[in-house]
């Protein structure tokens, strides 16, 4: 029976709660579990936030409840976009209620300490809705699988169709940490090495709420391109306000990690033509959309997954198949190394691999986002221009500088 528990980190993480199913099975070590990490509260709540347990939970039902012959649960938390909290919530998991996987965390800064924490007890990060791609590079590790997307894909796909469609002049408003900026940093290699110039940038915090000054300083600097490198209800706000000071009449935006849920609150009118790189588009064939309708069904405002979401899915369900090969949970570095081992295959991401520095490997989709006429009803909302093979998409394992794959 699912039931609700609260946790106390003192003034760390005052307020904080976990969610998830608890059994009397964890004193004997009789139960494979698994936390989901995210925003639950914050600007990336609608983007991860419960629809990523949501997805995690699906994954466990359909591959029957259990691994290595265990029961298997789902536990989340909210890490509040603070690393400090983040790194306490993996370490009290770990140490005091048995946590062998840790999933999502989206957050780069977050993302990176936790990583930190699960190598050190030897247990396994399942990254989603994390972005940077240094968690596959400089600060990779052996216990660490990173899906969905990171920067550098992000970054060099967008910015490479952006500028081969006449966008040679660019300008970024940056969001003002690990992930916004690696992402700039992407981007703009790309935009260079095709020809293009980047004309200036600005920074904001997390959360900011008055994009005014960033956005006319990026329409005063006469760039083709506008470039948002921030993501959930931070590029949501930028797009809006962009919008009621008519920037889009005579600069393009690229939204660089705009999804699924930032389309209802603009509205198509208001970001029709906008391009943007998707892992995973819930209306790519009849597998994923069944499965999208399963989720929707289930989820509390009805909404359709996103690539994260989804990505959460395939790989809980991979991760599973990897403990049932391994035979255990127990060895984290040893289930990732299965994971690696084996080819990812199913009905939502469909045919993929996971490279020996962490990274997953599959298609992306260059999108763009359809206008009023264009959709046939609720959610469809992009239609796709491209396909963007996996070997194109990532960065080259030769380029990573993962210490532990050059070593071998």
């Amino acid at each position: 029976m699912m039931k609700k528990f609260g946790l106390t980190y003192g003034a760390l993480a005052a307020g904080l709660i976990s969610i998830g199913l608890i059994s009397d099975a964890f004193a004997d070590n009789k139960v494979i579990r698994i936390g989901v990490m995210n925003d639950m509260s914050g600007p990336y709540s609608d983007f991860q936030g419960p629809g990523s347990v949501l997805a995690a939970q699906m994954a466990v039902e359909d591959y029957g409840g259990k691994a290595a012959g265990l029961p298997v649960e789902i536990i989340s938390g909210d890490h509040l976009n603070k690393p400090d909290v983040g790194s306490a919530m993996a370490q009290q998991w770990i140490d005091t209620q048995g946590i062998d996987a840790i999933a999502d965390v989206p957050n780069s800064a977050v993302a990176l300490a936790v990583n930190q924490v699960v190598k050190d007890r030897n247990k396994v990060l399942l990254g989603s809705g994390v972005g940077t791609a240094a968690l596959t590079g400089e600060q990779c590790s052996p216990n660490t699988v990173q899906w969905t997307y990171d920067t550098y894909e992000i970054g060099h796909a967008l910015g490479h169709a952006v500028v081969q469609r006449g966008g040679k002049t660019w300008y970024f408003v940056t969001a003002d940490y690990a992930f916004g900026h690696d992402l700039q940093n992407q981007a703009t290699d790309q935009v260079v090495k095709d020809g293009g110039q980047v004309l200036g940038s600005v920074a904001l915090p997390l959360g900011a709420s008055d994009f005014s000054s960033p956005l006319l300083q990026a329409q005063s600097s006469g760039a083709q391109v506008v470039a948002l490198a921030n993501a959930g209800a931070d590029e949501t706000n930028t797009l809006k306000q962009a919008a009621e000071f008519g920037l889009t009449k005579k600069q393009k935006l690229v939204g660089m990690v705009f999804g699924l849920q930032n389309v209802p609150p603009l509205g198509l009118k208001a970001v029709q033509g906008l391009m943007a790189v998707q892992a995973w588009y819930w209306d790519l064939n009849d597998k994923t959309r069944a499965f999208a309708k399963r989720y929707q069904a289930r989820m509390n405002n009805h909404a359709m997954p996103n690539d994260m979401q989804a990505g959460i899915y395939t790989i809980v369900l991979h991760y599973l198949k990897a403990v049932d090969k391994v035979g255990s949970a127990a060895d984290g570095k040893k289930v990732v190394e299965a994971m690696k081992a084996m080819p990812v295959d199913d009905a939502v991401y469909g045919k993929g691999s996971i490279r020996a520095d962490g990274r997953g490997l599959h298609p992306v989709y260059l999108t763009q986002v359809k206008s009023p006429d264009e959709s046939k009803g609720e959610w469809d909302f992009f239609k796709v221009l491209s396909v963007i093979p996996a070997n194109l998409a990532f960065r080259p394992l030769s380029e990573g500088k993962c210490s532990f794959v050059a070593s071998q």
